[in-house]
């Protein structure tokens, strides 16, 4: 079975916008510094990269999906020229209520994807910036990180958390145990710096 690291997309890939703001032109993606190089370490070390992402705009009617899918191939594509291939992106469309099975903090979306593409939660990662990607991660039987771009203190209960998320990528291939076995002359290893 694969493993996948699973992205939270705003205020982890791309600067989040201000509250009760949404992204709905590409002019707004404004990519967080180093989140190319980080992805690149984590296609590197084996994972495959899904973004999971909340986009309740479609059902406040601020973008139709087809310009959500647009923009999000935008986003793939820039990524890819600089070396950093995201394999899926996944996201609820739908408002906070009535509470849907795919909206984080609910696990649908990584269930979904580890049904189709054959991974291994338990070996996986969820990584975002807010407390209801964590809880999503947790409840999907996933290992968390919890990149704090808005500030905030790693106290919350996750496995790993960072400033930043290359940081955060950084400290996942230094501790996870299912890596060890790369740490010696790989080039994942020399990337991050030392090993463990």
């Amino acid at each position: 079975m694969s493993r996948a690291a699973f992205l939270d997309r705003d205020g982890t890939l791309n600067r989040k916008l201000p509250d009760d703001q949404y992204v709905t032109r590409w002019e707004q993606v404004q990519f967080l510094p180093e989140v190319a190089k980080a992805i690149a370490l984590l296609n590197r070390a084996g994972f495959l990269v899904i973004v999971v992402s909340n986009q309740r705009c479609v059902a406040k009617g601020l973008i139709p999906v087809e310009d959500l899918e647009a923009i999000h191939r935008r986003m793939c594509a820039e990524l890819a020229a600089e070396g950093a291939r995201i394999d899926w992106v996944y996201y609820c469309p739908h408002e906070e209520y009535p509470r849907c099975s795919c909206r984080k903090p609910a696990p649908g979306m990584l269930l979904a994807a580890g049904r189709t593409h054959k991974i291994d939660l338990a070996a996986s990662w969820m990584i975002g910036d807010s407390e209801v990607d964590v809880q999503a991660g947790r409840s999907a039987g996933c290992r968390t990180a919890r990149v704090l771009t808005n500030g905030g203190s790693g106290t919350h209960q996750t496995d790993i958390s960072g400033s930043s998320l290359l940081e955060v990528v950084e400290k996942i291939l230094r501790w996870d145990p299912a890596l060890e076995s790369q740490c010696t002359n790989k080039a994942v290893c020399r990337e991050v710096a030392e090993c463990r």
